[in-house]
């Protein structure tokens, strides 16, 4: 576990504002996050079991991007456009599922081996020549860290995964995730009526916990601490409350919990997360292990998907305390749901004049500062009339500075 002295403190005199509300709504700033965030940096598809065999594939779809994870017959997993190379249309049609030999096109029947080669298209003769690797599947960049898949549609800036997560190695190895399987047959997934990043704004403070989560509070609420982000990560924390618990779910969850002697002293009765910018969070208790996300659809419209990962071998006291974590998960996340979408409907009042953020915050502040950093236009207090434009020069700006 990180010690006090590696926290990150929160800095005197900070800027206590939010990103202005007109960020929240523009269509425009909505086209360059998804260029910029979601095709730029790793996003998080799925864990290494929910492709347990040679054929097994699951599915991604985001901000106009169709992402294919697929096992090979040599047990290898890759990522791939799922876009026919004949006329673009989906490889396989449903989200997740199992080809044992061949992936066939259900639009021409152009068939790809599960190391994404094609294999032959139908009618070869009223086509050219085609290279069977030059014509495959188009792949995508892939990195797996502690069993979970990344993948990143276009090159960016942002380092591999295992270079953004390696502070937290150490304490995230012992648990073995990479060997953990899915808890539930399909990832889960869900839509919000709020813009992406009101999501995030809820999800990186725990200020709101006492008050709007009287579950984490009666868990852990005493010791819960936040951390900001840090090139790219930021992490949460908290031990278990000592004493009894009121809650039923609570109280049975820490009576239930068997002593996890495989992990550090300090988390064995404590929940810990990870976060990896811009929209990915990965939850890990003693009992099982959970990520989800956030993507946009619309200004105002958000999806959100997760899965839950549980141990092989998981006794009758581990399986019924996995069930009561994944309960008070939920508890949580309808609690947030109503939170987000307030937060963000909010902004579109007149009463709405900004907000000011308390020191427990400063995760919200971190993470505007990185978007900021990104995109410099969601510095401007006014809504410009062309984002693009306004965020062009303003980057011109700072690679004059800098230079000079």
């Amino acid at each position: 576990m990180q010690s006090p002295a590696q926290r990150t403190e929160t800095p005197e005199n900070w800027d206590r504002s939010g990103l202005p509300a007109w960020t929240y709504f523009n269509e425009e700033l909505h086209e360059i996050e998804k260029d910029l965030l979601f095709r730029r940096h790793w996003q998080l598809a799925c864990h290494q079991s929910d492709v347990p065999e040679p054929g097994s594939y699951q599915c991604l779809d985001m901000v106009g991007e169709r992402a294919l994870i697929l096992r090979g017959k040599d047990g290898v997993v890759r990522a791939f456009h799922n876009v026919c190379r004949h006329r673009g249309a989906r490889v396989v049609a449903d989200q997740r599922g199992r080809c044992k030999h061949a992936l066939t096109c259900p639009f021409h029947g152009w068939s790809y081996g599960l190391d994404g080669r094609l294999n032959a298209p139908l009618r070869p003769k009223t086509l050219p020549d085609l290279d069977p690797q030059a014509h495959g599947l188009k792949p995508i960049e892939m990195e797996i860290w502690q069993g979970f898949v990344f993948i990143r549609f276009q090159e960016g800036d942002q380092p591999a995964v295992a270079e953004v997560m390696a502070r937290h190695l150490d304490e995230a190895a012992p648990y073995g995730i990479e060997n953990m399987v899915p808890a539930h047959k399909r990832l889960w997934s869900h839509s919000l009526a709020a813009n992406w990043k009101s999501v995030r704004d809820v999800d990186n403070e725990g200020y709101h916990v006492p008050i709007a989560h009287p579950a984490l509070q009666d868990l852990y609420g005493k010791n819960y601490h936040d951390e900001a982000y840090v090139e790219g990560s930021n992490r949460s924390f908290a031990t278990f409350n000592e004493g009894p618990s009121r809650l039923w779910s609570v109280k049975h969850y820490k009576k239930i919990l068997p002593e996890m002697a495989h992990l550090p002293e300090d988390n064995r009765q404590a929940w810990l997360y990870l976060g990896l910018f811009p929209n990915t969070v990965i939850g890990i208790y003693p009992d099982s292990a959970t990520f989800y996300q956030e993507y946009p659809m619309a200004p105002g419209k958000t999806i959100q998907r997760g899965g839950v990962y549980r141990y092989r071998q998981e006794s009758r006291e581990l399986r019924l305390a996995r069930y009561l974590s994944s309960r008070i998960d939920r508890i949580t996340q309808d609690e947030d749901d109503q939170l987000i979408e307030w937060s963000w409907e909010a902004m579109q009042s007149s009463g709405f004049d900004g907000i000011v953020l308390s020191d427990l915050e400063y995760g919200v502040r971190s993470h505007h500062d990185q978007l900021r950093a990104l995109i410099p236009a969601m510095t401007l207090d006014e809504e410009p009339e062309s984002v693009a434009e306004a965020n062009a020069a303003m980057m011109g700006e700072g690679q004059r500075s800098a230079a000079e």
